[in-house]
Formats: C-alpha cells, sequence, structure tokens
C-alpha cells in the first residue's frame, strides 16, 4: 500500500523514512502542516510490532500535532518522529546522533522535541548534529523551578488544569474526593497524579510498568489496578496517559466514567467514537487540547524574551479553550472532538 493510500494520510506535506543499519536505527519523521510555521513535534521510540504499525502512529501523531498548535495559538505546524525499538534496551548514543543527523536532513521543516521513550539526554546528543532539536535547554518553568527542558512537568499542569476545568463543567464540583483512574504512570501520567492528590482526588492508578505505580502508591495513597481493569473501574474521571486509541470498542462500553480528561495522544480509535461518549453522557476532553502544556512550553523556550509567568498563565488557557469547546458542543449538539477539529481546521486552514 502507497502512503498516499494510508487511511491516515490526512495531506501530509512530508513523510520521510530512514535507515542506519551501524546504528541501529529505523525511523519515521512525518510533517503534517506548516501553514502556521515549522513544525513542531517529539521524537518517540517504542518497541512497535513492525513498520506499519509505527508509520499509522508517526501520522496520526503529526496530525494531532497540527491541530494541538493552532488550538494553543501558537505559529507552528505539525510534525512527529518515532523510532522503532525498546528504549530500555536498544538506545545508544550512537542511535542518537543518527536521529539527529535524520532531523538535519529535513532542512528546518520539522523541529524534534522529547517524547515517550527520549529524554532531555538524548536530545542533547541529536542536536550535535542538527540545530533543529528543541528542548535541549530552557530559560522558563510554569512554576518557577529550575528549568531542564523536560516539557513533562508543563504537559502535566496542562492537564491538570484541564481536567480541573472538565469535572467543574460536568460535574459541577472541585476535585476534593473525585476519583480519578489514570492510565500510565511515566513523566506525565506520575506528575498528574501528584496535582490531583494535592487538590484531594482519590486516584487508582496503572502502568505495564511497576516502578511507577508503586512510587503512587507509596507516595499519593493510590490504588494499584491491573492494565486491564482500569476502564472498569467506577469512578469520576478516567485519564488516559499512556498511549494512544485506549477508548477503543474494547473499552469504551465498559466506562463508567463521567468525563475523559489525560494526556495520552490520539486517545480515541475512531472520531465517530466521540459521538457515542457524547450519547452516553461522557465529557471529553479532546487530547491535542489538553495535552498541548508541553508544546506551550517549548514554544516560550524558544522566544527571544518571555518568562515563568507567562508561560504559566499561556497554559492556564487550556482550561478556558476547553470550557469554550464544550458550551459550543453543547449548544450545537455535536461531540467536543468533532467541535475541536473545527475550530482548529478553521486557524490552520484560515477558512472560518
Amino acid at each position: 500500500m502507497s502512503v498516499f493510500d494510508h487511511p491516515e494520510f490526512a495531506n501530509h506535506e512530508h513523510v520521510a523514512f530512514y535507515r542506519d543499519e551501524e546504528a541501529g536505527l529505523s525511523a519515521i519523521i512525518a510533517v503534517h502542516n506548516t501553514n502556521l510555521g515549522p513544525a513542531l513535534g517529539g521524537c518517540r521510540m517504542w518497541p512497535y510490532i513492525d513498520s506499519a504499525e509505527a508509520l499509522t502512529d508517526v501520522l496520526r501523531l503529526s496530525k494531532g500535532m497540527t491541530y494541538k498548535a493552532a488550538m494553543a495559538n501558537l505559529k507552528l505546524g505539525g510534525g512527529k518522529s518515532v523510532i522503532i525499538g525498546d528504549p530500555r534496551k536498544q538506545k545508544t548514543p550512537q542511535m542518537m546522533a543518527a536521529m539527529g543527523k535524520f532531523v538535519d536532513s529535513l532542512g528546518g521543516k520539522y523541529f524534534t522535541a522529547e517524547d515517550s521513550g527520549i529524554a532531555v539526554t538524548d536530545l542533547q546528543q541529536m542536536a550535535e548534529h542538527s540545530q533543529y532539536i528543541a528542548g535541549t535547554k530552557a530559560q522558563y518553568h510554569y512554576a518557577g523551578e529550575q528549568p531542564d527542558g523536560n516539557p513533562a512537568p508543563s504537559t502535566a499542569y496542562g492537564v491538570f488544569v484541564g481536567l480541573k476545568a472538565a469535572v467543574s463543567y460536568a460535574l459541577k464540583s472541585d476535585l476534593k474526593g473525585i476519583k480519578v483512574a489514570i492510565q500510565g504512570m511515566g513523566h506525565v501520567g506520575y506528575r498528574l497524579a501528584k496535582h490531583l492528590h494535592e487538590a484531594g482526588a482519590e486516584l487508582f492508578v496503572t502502568d505495564i510498568y511497576p516502578e511507577g505505580v508503586e512510587r503512587a502508591v507509596k507516595e499519593f495513597n493510590a490504588t494499584a489496578v491491573a492494565p486491564e481493569d482500569i476502564y472498569t473501574l467506577d469512578v469520576d474521571v478516567i485519564a488516559p496517559c499512556a498511549l494512544g486509541a485506549s477508548i477503543n470498542d474494547e473499552t469504551l462500553p465498559t466506562i463508567k466514567a463521567k468525563v475523559i480528561a489525560g494526556a495520552a495522544n490520539n486517545q480515541l480509535a475512531r472520531e465517530d467514537i466521540g459521538d457515542v461518549l457524547r450519547e452516553r453522557g461522557i465529557l471529553y476532553a479532546p487530547d491535542y487540547v489538553i495535552n498541548a502544556g508541553g508544546v506551550i512550553d517549548i514554544y516560550h523556550q524558544r522566544m527571544e524574551s518571555s518568562s515563568n509567568d507567562a508561560m504559566r498563565e499561556h497554559i492556564e488557557q487550556i482550561g478556558e479553550t476547553l470550557n469554550e469547546i464544550f458550551e459550543r458542543a453543547e449548544t450545537e449538539q455535536k461531540a467536543t472532538n468533532r467541535v475541536a477539529n473545527m475550530i482548529a481546521e478553521e486557524r490552520f486552514t484560515g477558512k472560518a
């Protein structure tokens, strides 16, 4: 099947494949749209089953970044890159150097940053071979702490702000006593759990790796849950913070929560699942809106003059944007994901 015929192609501007056998690198870069500016999107390293699965993921993620940048009012386009491999077993400095060369070959059409399986140190190794690596150094932190270039704290804070707005809208409540099930205890999921614990929420957590779960149980009095059970719990909120497509035909019938608000990209396996959620009275916070804190962070780090407060205020606009989506969806009787798509497309196509 040609890339042009791929069901997730969605008029991408550029899709590039790269193989460096000596470095052990197999990678794909997808640039979806650059109407508003150069494409920005993280580099993900994951043990995909095959290249077809990797291609599907990078295309969906790249498109999502275009919509994310537009909804966050950034002068950026959308792109993404993926490396096929297990970051815990196969990552090497040589591989990261080769990835830097791959990014550089696009000549600035695409800037990469941190994503699942990639750390700031990996980006620094890439940056030795390309000027188009973001997130290697930082000047600002939304909470005034010492910045290190990792956008995960800003992503988690933005998701927390958005989740709080969704709970207020759907349940007319603050977060004290609210039951939240978090799928994924990685860099973002763990930090989200910390924010929620401090706000008085009751937490249920899961991950395919036990370390993060054990930490959340110890530090936040969370309840550990088996991965296969997280969507079946009788909770108020589900927060998907792992890989995408977790809201699918298998999990959808088991969901009892009234709010879905999490950090994962592409949470809905299909757009029409948003329609089903609306019919069932489940409020969905569109993923690329609620998880935009990281890209907002990177955007501010690239500005010649910004501040901790300016970054924080920009991230907190996520809650206001979600309320706009929720209200318009209710007025127009449409799914929140479809309303968000319409607003984003109006922005990056210039066709209101």
